[in-house]
């Protein structure tokens, strides 16, 4: 049975690009199916499956009211709540296996909101005039592929040619894999995990994955934080081992690897278990050492490489990082506790390293126990977190907390 790649597009303005696209795909053998979030119009040049009223109409909006408003933002907004309700929806009832779709910013914009609302594993291909830059926002924790469209998405030329070839190969490519997992189905548990807390994670993962369970390891650079939370709060994980919550140094410092100030959410509205460890909260991230703020200039620096200088926070900023970690959890619907190692949150922070500051680690801690909850454990340990014995007593917490909640 061949399969069926989904068109997103404003056909009002790029058919010509869509329809040689369209005629791409088809060659390759897949079935096509279109989405029209143009709001001035259609196109003539194939058939339109989803027509932009009906988009429009699922965000929310009236498309002959958005045609006479002439605002295009307030369109590309109720067009990408559109595009997201219908995209899931057509998913739901089995009518494509991947997606394509080609744009600007507002283009791509609205195609990358439906992108997002479809499962990991859905392929996803997105040629966009702004797929050099940042884009996280319009990918979010999706694994959607970004093709820089080199040129504009305007008209059919020898550059733009060659990449609508390139992105109808990459998804009729991936819509043909066999997709039947080679892996065994085993509960999956999170981890976070930073260069300076490998060891301990490491050791975490072993001794789980010994015990049944598959490990998905984040690294937390700010996307990884975002993305190992955007799939607690979808239902895929069991538990969280929290073992390094460094974005949240970010956050507070203006670092380069911060998640947001929604990360430590997710666990607790999904009511996952979930153990929280102050790891690497000692290193605020920012780029080369020119890339320092000016008002950091006169504190502790680490070069970790070329690109990555980190700054140790302070003892202030430990205690701010501690209060919102006791307020997160303490909103929590599910188990939750915290484990503190005494003798450093990282490899830098140890007697006779870099980062080692007992009081501003200690102004973290006390500000944990200080703003938790009654009801939430907090245990200690005197040894560094990349000790043998933190990592042991990490995995024996959790699994006790994923066992309680079972019985429950």
């Amino acid at each position: 049975m061949s399969k069926t790649i989904l068109l997103i597009g404003a056909f009002d303005v790029k058919g010509v690009e869509y329809a040689f696209v369209r005629e791409l795909i088809e060659r390759q053998g897949c079935g096509v199916r279109t989405m029209n979030v143009g709001v001035m119009g259609g196109t003539d040049l194939f058939p339109i499956d989803v027509d932009a009223e009906r988009v429009a109409e699922a965000g929310g909006g009236d498309l002959k009211r958005l045609r006479e408003a002439h605002d295009r933002g307030a369109s590309l907004d109720v067009m990408s709540r559109g595009a997201a309700v219908v995209a899931s929806k057509e998913y739901a009832e089995g009518r494509f296996d991947g997606v394509l779709a080609m744009g600007g910013s507002g283009g791509t914009g609205v195609a990358c909101a439906a992108m997002r609302a479809l499962p990991i594993g859905v392929p996803k291909v997105m040629v966009s005039t702004i797929a050099a830059s940042d884009t996280s926002a319009l990918v979010g924790v999706k694994d959607v592929v970004m093709i820089p469209s080199i040129v504009d998405v305007a008209g059919v030329n020898r550059i733009s040619e060659k990449v609508f070839r390139e992105a109808v190969g990459a998804v009729c490519g991936m819509v043909g894999m066999d997709y039947a997992s080679t892996v065994e189905a085993r509960p999956i548990i999170a981890a976070t995990m930073f260069g300076n807390t490998t060891p301990c994670v490491d050791r975490c993962r072993e001794a789980l994955t010994s015990r049944g369970y598959e490990v998905l390891v984040f690294h937390c650079t700010g996307s990884g934080g975002r993305t190992m939370e955007g799939l607690v709060g979808e239902g895929y994980v069991e538990g969280v081992l929290d073992i390094t919550t460094t974005e949240w140094a970010d956050e507070v410092c203006g670092g380069v690897f911060s998640a947001g100030d929604t990360r430590l959410d997710a666990p607790g509205k999904r009511g996952v278990p979930h153990l929280i460890v102050p790891g690497c909260v000692d290193m605020a991230n920012f780029g080369g050492a020119e890339m320092i703020p000016e008002r950091y200039k006169g504190r502790v620096l680490n070069h970790w490489s070329p690109t990555v200088t980190l700054m140790r926070t302070s003892v202030d900023e430990n205690a701010r990082m501690g209060e919102v970690f006791a307020r997160k959890a303490n909103a929590s619907r599910g188990p939750v506790a915290f484990l503190l190692p005494l003798r450093g949150v990282s490899m830098l922070d140890k007697e006779g390293e870099a980062f080692w500051d007992p009081e501003a680690d200690g102004a973290m801690f006390e500000a944990i126990r200080k703003h938790v909850r009654a009801g939430i454990e907090v245990a200690e340990l005197d040894c560094n977190i990349n000790d043998a014995g933190f990592a042991d007593k990490a995995v024996e917490m959790l699994l006790g907390m994923m066992g309680r909640a079972a019985g429950a």
